[in-house]
């Protein structure tokens, strides 16, 4: 492209020769997080809450990310501002000793919301698509104008602790009585116990995320060429990569063959046990 090209709508044809027009989607604000979540409820199963009622020790197990709703709304008074509320749940697995029987599996929901604000720039443009099916009262198609897209990236949070309150203790968290979607509901076997009459088992989650904003831009791009793919298709689970071929090109590790010094380190540990350094 000329570099005597300064501004691209009014560029000579032949200039644009190697320039093609794509639609993506434009990053406007970012942020990322590290929340630690203290003393968050598990709303466990019906038959999952009776085995902790009469359990006489409980530990979680694990905790799997299951679902997440995003709601984006402006910030009044800043209208390049949005809210973004998150709400995640979570399918928490842990294990009770009742008796002198073998552990039990309990089953149960915990719920947390976040909310970050970023910039998402204005825009006065409506933005229908095909597949849009958004419906006022009147039958007509209903768009969110000018509202960026929030996009969510997490992991599955880490089990830091975990404890189990009896009925009547108020210094957990309690959010009273929560709205689970339907779809997070069939997700489980049986009803979630939601009262907070009975024992309550707690968790203290560490989870890592990324929030944006993104709209849709027309963006004038150089290309060199299309992309055309040069793995080939495959018609079967076995016809992956040959593992001897693989293994050829790893190269030889000969570092982990070669003597260390008695002053050298591994992870911070000397040597030889016993010595500071």
């Amino acid at each position: 492209m000329s570099d005597k090209c300064q501004d691209i709508l009014r560029c000579d044809p032949e200039d644009l020769r190697q320039a093609m027009s794509i639609h993506t989607r434009k990053i406007t604000d970012s942020c990322r997080d590290k929340d630690c979540i203290e003393d968050l409820p598990v709303y466990l199963t019906a038959g999952s809450q009776a085995l902790l009622n009469s359990s006489a020790g409980t530990r979680v197990r694990c905790a799997e990310l299951i679902s997440t709703y995003i709601d984006v709304e402006p910030v009044a008074f800043d209208r390049n501002h949005y809210c973004i509320d998150v709400t995640f749940y979570y399918r928490v697995i842990a294990d009770t000793i009742v008796g002198s029987a073998r552990p039990a599996t309990l089953y149960g929901l915990a719920v947390f919301t976040k909310r970050a604000v970023l910039c998402g720039e204005d825009s006065c443009a409506h933005i229908y698509r095909s597949d849009t099916r958004l419906y006022g009262p009147d039958g007509m198609t209903r768009s969110y104008a000018n509202r960026p897209t929030a996009v969510v990236e997490v992991l599955d949070p880490m089990v830091l602790s975990s404890r189990v309150r009896d009925a009547g203790d108020c210094t957990g968290k309690e959010s009273g009585q929560i709205q689970v979607p339907d779809g997070v509901r069939s997700m489980f076997d049986e009803e979630l116990s939601i009262s907070q009459d009975s024992r309550r088992l707690y968790v203290t989650l560490g989870q890592f995320s990324i929030i944006r904003l993104e709209r849709d831009a027309q963006l004038i791009v150089p290309v060199m060429d299309y992309s055309i793919p040069t793995k080939e298709c495959c018609d079967n689970p076995g016809c992956t990569e040959d593992p001897c071929e693989m293994f050829s090109r790893i190269p030889f590790p000969a570092s982990q063959f070669t003597p260390k010094g008695c002053d050298y380190k591994k992870d911070g540990v000397p040597c030889h046990p016993g010595e500071d350094g």
